[in-house]
């Protein structure tokens, strides 16, 4: 595959849409109204738009390696904060998946370089839950069980910031909630679902 096929798809892809809904694209020229942001992992198997189904303008999105919230990081807050405040989205979901690079890497010995700092929350979260991870002897299911706590982690770090916070005190959205892909069959399966207080947040999320 080269670049051009991506244009060539593009083509074949506009003209589809266009024979679907000659207004397809006239209705999403002028502004966007979507009613998720999605925090999704980088990894090239895990499309957020194409995994859910969703057309142009239902999804705002945001990924990274390891699907994470970092309370310091600008782009995920900046991305988190424009869904919430000037797009006004109903729903955030934290989206980890299986068979993970991230997690596999944060699972192993510490490397240099700027994405093994990257990965450091991962590895507070593989800490806190060293028993529980080193009783299960298949790696894969490890690895499994560690994207759903992940998931956990990154949704209750979600649930502590500023702009969340400010939103909860002014009404009942964003709804939070996690979600695991599963890359051997394409299924997403939930989580945590429907946190949309403070309250919610302490008794069912990591505190950490």
């Amino acid at each position: 595959m080269d670049v051009h096929s991506l244009y060539s798809g593009n083509a074949a892809w506009a003209t589809r849409m266009l024979e679907d809904d000659p207004q397809f694209f006239v209705k999403r020229e002028s502004s966007q109204l979507p009613s998720f942001l999605w925090i999704g992992c980088s990894d090239s198997r895990v499309s957020a738009e194409t995994l859910t189904g969703v057309q142009p303008g239902d999804m705002f999105v945001h990924r990274n390696i390891g699907n994470q919230v970092w309370s310091t990081d600008l782009n995920v807050l900046s991305v988190l904060q424009y869904a919430v405040h000037a797009l006004d989205v109903q729903h955030i979901i934290v989206a980890g998946h299986t068979n993970c690079g991230a997690l596999r890497a944060a699972s192993g010995p510490s490397k240099d370089g700027v994405v093994d700092h990257w990965l450091s929350d991962i590895r507070n979260t593989i800490r806190w839950h060293r028993e529980e991870l080193e009783a299960i002897p298949d790696e894969r299911s490890r690895l499994d069980r560690l994207a759903r706590l992940n998931v956990m982690q990154q949704v209750g770090i979600l649930s502590r910031t500023p702009t969340v916070l400010d939103a909860w005190a002014r009404g009942k959205r964003p709804v939070l909630h996690g979600a695991v892909y599963h890359v051997a069959d394409g299924r997403l399966a939930p989580v945590i679902e429907d946190i949309d207080s403070v309250e919610k947040a302490a008794r069912q999320l990591p505190q950490n």
